[in-house]
């Protein structure tokens, strides 16, 4: 269709080719360079997936491994090749393994350990690769911004893995928003509807809620179902909107049944912009039937047309002189596989302007707002926020060091 003015408006051949190509040259480039050795600290469900997915690429080994259960470090290493003096586990098993020889770490334990993690390896002078959401509290969100810049001081990359922004559909769709495509953004509606994850009793000590993803049941510990899962959604939403919410109201309560963590699991969430934006959030984790991350979206209005940011899915936009749909293929694996790709290539380019630290930490920020705002019911700023800069301790006496 023809334009508004707004920019080309890309083909699915366009949008496909160009992803092809860049695919095409990633890994060309990539088979040109050395390998990165890799240590994985956090060897549970994701963590063993994505180590996996880093041994796949072909442009990493898989050099040590660290995670708090020996039994998971163990079985992780003997399936990736990892030498047993190599695979470490505790508290402490993360200082061993950058003693070994990493220069590059993926972190994939429970969010409350990021800050301490990321800090140990940046002084360690290793790159980082990150989950999201980066920290449970805002003490460890600000910490991991700080620990950041520190990495780009000593040359180091720090890449956190998000995948809606990875998407070339999202990526088409979300430039001919910001090229004015579809007119002045006024509001955003995104949801999350998924299932929960199992939330057992408490025992003697945490160490069974570290694993399984439990942990998300726990807000000090993984930043809850909102800080953990929401943010995708949360993050696309400040994508499009170019900004970062000034406020945030709402209510939410915990749905599942036989809850044994904190975390609430149910939220309807309003957050103001400072550019006149206004994004409705709503989501639920219950496994009523209507689970998946099938419903992770952000719905666009804009004065002139409408546009859809997805995990999964279609992408689209439409309006008045514009229309864009794609698809949005298998993201959970394949923007995991970009993010691993651009990680190496950085590492080898010397790349290190580190531009998903901002979109991380802004998004961790934003949805500690909204989980707050929504726990107290009632309206909070996000200078609120940083001004109470309140810590979630987490109790670890009785875990092996």
């Amino acid at each position: 269709m023809a334009g508004n003015g707004a920019g080309p408006v890309l083909t699915r051949r366009e949008v496909v080719a160009a992803s092809t190509a860049l695919g095409a040259a990633v890994s060309t480039a990539d088979s040109q360079e050395r390998r990165v050795a890799l240590g994985v600290i956090g060897c549970g469900g994701r963590g063993s997936w994505i180590a996996r997915l880093f041994a796949r690429h072909g442009g990493y080994s898989i050099h040590a491994i660290a995670d708090y259960f020996p039994e998971v470090a163990q079985a992780v290493g003997e399936s990736l090749g990892v030498p047993a003096a190599r695979r470490f586990s505790g508290l402490s098993g993360y200082k061993r393994l950058l003693d070994t020889g990493v220069e590059a770490v993926a972190l994939e334990a429970p969010p409350c350990f990021y800050p301490a993690h990321a800090r140990a390896a940046v002084e360690a002078g290793k790159h980082v690769y990150v989950a999201k959401p980066v920290a449970a509290d805002v003490p460890g969100a600000l910490a991991m911004e700080e620990t950041a810049k520190r990495a780009q001081t000593k040359g180091l990359v720090f890449l956190v893995d998000y995948q809606i922004p990875t998407d070339p559909a999202n990526i088409a769709v979300v430039r001919q928003i910001h090229a004015g495509a579809i007119g002045k953004v006024v509001a955003i509606n995104s949801q999350y509807l998924a299932g929960s994850w199992q939330d057992p009793p408490f025992t003697a000590n945490l160490e069974s809620r570290l694993r399984n993803l439990i942990w998300v049941n726990d807000t000090a510990i993984g930043s809850g179902y909102h800080g953990n899962a929401c943010i995708h959604a949360i993050q696309a939403a400040m994508w499009v909107a170019n900004g970062v919410p000034t406020a945030a109201m709402g209510i939410s309560r915990i749905g599942r049944p036989s809850p044994h963590g904190d975390s609430h699991d149910v939220y309807a969430l309003c957050f103001e912009f400072p550019n006149g934006v206004v994004l409705n959030h709503r989501a639920k984790h219950l496994n009523d039937r209507l689970s998946g991350y099938d419903f992770c979206a952000c719905l666009v209005h804009g004065q002139n047309g409408s546009a859809y940011v997805t995990y999964t899915g279609n992408a689209w936009l439409i309006a008045e002189n514009d229309a864009l749909r794609e698809e949005v293929p298998n993201l959970y694996e394949a923007g995991a596989v970009r993010n691993i790709a651009e990680f190496h290539r950085c590492i080898n380019e010397r790349d290190t302007a580190n531009p998903t630290v901002r979109y991380a930490v802004d998004s961790c920020l934003a949805t500690i707002l909204g989980r707050e705002a929504a726990r107290r019911r009632t309206r909070l700023t996000m200078r609120d926020i940083l001004r109470e800069n309140r810590s979630l301790p987490v109790n670890l006496k009785g875990l092996k060091d």
